[in-house]
């Protein structure tokens, strides 16, 4: 399944992304939405999920958060993590469940619902593809327009029976700071 992932669109629908994104089976929208408008636009190509943003009003009617199983994948989306993206960038260069930060690192998973794998947010603007505690946390960065100096951006994420490829696609030149994509095995936390 191809999955294209988006967030902080703040009511700008890029023209680029009716082409860029035919072929997708769904769109994650990870908050910071901003009207109703960009939900149809999605919605003209591909079946939506969204989770409300700071931005976004109740009039959206959009839950905090969602999880829903792709595959044989468990997948987590909320607009902002309880921990700032920083800390997950330290934690996935060490081990974070041993050493002084481990129970800061098992109190922020516990935050997740135990059977998920994937954890999609938004909210920072910079794409974010990490492995923390067994799970994949992946921000697609923002696809509205531009702010502060960070790219513009949006991910995709493919699911088989057997993996998980996650990319990053751009949606101008400007794009040097997007990281590679990520390619991880199904097999379970074990395997990551």
């Amino acid at each position: 399944m191809k999955i294209a992932v988006v967030s902080d669109t703040h009511g700008y629908f890029d023209p680029h992304l009716s082409l860029l994104l035919r072929g997708v089976d769904e769109i994650f929208h990870a908050g910071d939405v901003g009207s109703g408008q960009v939900l149809e636009q999605f919605r003209a190509i591909a079946q939506v999920h969204a989770v409300r943003g700071n931005v976004d009003t109740v009039a959206l009617a959009l839950a905090p958060t969602l999880t829903r199983e792709v595959g044989s994948v468990a997948i987590h989306m909320l607009h902002e993590l309880p921990r700032p993206q920083s800390v997950l960038r330290d934690w996935a260069q060490l081990n974070p469940l041993e050493g002084k930060h481990a129970e800061h690192c098992r109190r922020f998973l516990s935050t997740f619902p135990e059977e998920c794998r994937v954890v999609i947010f938004g909210h920072s603007h910079e794409p974010c593809a990490l492995v923390v505690g067994g799970r994949f946390f992946f921000n697609p960065g923002s696809a509205g327009k531009r702010r502060f100096s960070l790219p513009r951006c949006f991910g995709i994420l493919e699911v088989t029976e057997h993996d998980m490829r996650a990319t990053f696609v751009s949606l101008d030149r400007y794009n040097e700071g997007i990281p590679e994509g990520v390619n991880l095995p199904i097999g379970g936390a074990s395997a990551w």
